[in-house]
């Protein structure tokens, strides 16, 4: 269970020089995209199938597939909904595949993610972490339309979080003590259990506060010092 500090008032937003993010889940809506994708490589197999089944059922395949030897992340997505329509007794074509991998270009931002980064960034340097493909991220960056300070890759740590070694490559880059790096994610299996592994101060944007279960993300226990529910939210308690 996460338990939570007030977000309002006990976290001290001029001890962080940088605030580094997460970007599918927290800035980019993923379970949309995800889903979109996932319903059209599933040729009517699954058409009476919940949502949150499907996502849970993707979740379970993707975090497989990022435990083994690194593939792109266009590689994950379309091995992803091999998997899926497998488990749903359907098999998605070449081009369902193809088309699914390189999806992640067409997700939409969240509503405040864009206006909410413009505000932050006149006050912190920020970064991102995600799990992604250089050319994907870059797509969907223009999409939130703000320069990061620091962007890590996936592709570029030849692996995915939760793995240790991806927020090692952050810290590198961003040269900080990691008392100054606050970190904002979605994800409590992705990003608060490795993040807080490490010592960091962590702030959750809990964008499924009103639906049950983990969605798209596997189901993880850990503790965020703050929690939001949109990104509009923490940037104003974080400029205030």
């Amino acid at each position: 269970m996460c338990q939570l500090v007030n977000p309002m008032t006990d976290l001290d937003y001029g001890a962080f020089e940088a605030i580094t993010f997460d970007c599918y889940g927290t800035l980019i809506d993923w379970e949309t995209g995800l889903l979109a994708g996932l319903r059209a490589g599933l040729t009517g197999r699954a058409a009476d199938a919940a949502d949150e089944e499907i996502l849970e059922r993707y979740a379970a395949a993707e975090a497989s597939l990022e435990q083994g030897p690194y593939l792109t992340y266009r590689e994950i997505l379309g091995r992803g909904l091999v998997a899926v329509a497998a488990s749903f007794g359907a098999q998605a074509t070449p081009a369902e595949i193809q088309e699914f991998g390189g999806s992640v270009a067409d997700w939409p931002p969240f509503p405040d993610s864009a206006a909410a980064l413009k505000r932050l960034k006149g006050r912190f340097r920020l970064g991102v972490l995600t799990n992604c493909d250089d050319d994907l991220f870059a797509a969907s960056n223009r999409r939130l339309d703000v320069e990061f300070d620091w962007v890590v890759t996936a592709q570029q740590a030849r692996g995915y979080k939760p793995r240790i070694a991806n927020f090692e490559l952050l810290f590198e880059r961003v040269g900080l003590p990691r008392e100054r790096i606050l970190h904002v994610a979605q994800s409590l299996f992705h990003d608060h259990v490795p993040a807080k592994s490490l010592g960091l101060t962590t702030v959750w944007i809990d964008r499924r506060h009103d639906r049950a279960g983990s969605g798209a993300t596997p189901p993880a226990d850990a503790t965020p010092d703050a929690r939001f529910v949109d990104m509009a939210s923490f940037a104003a308690a974080a400029t205030a």
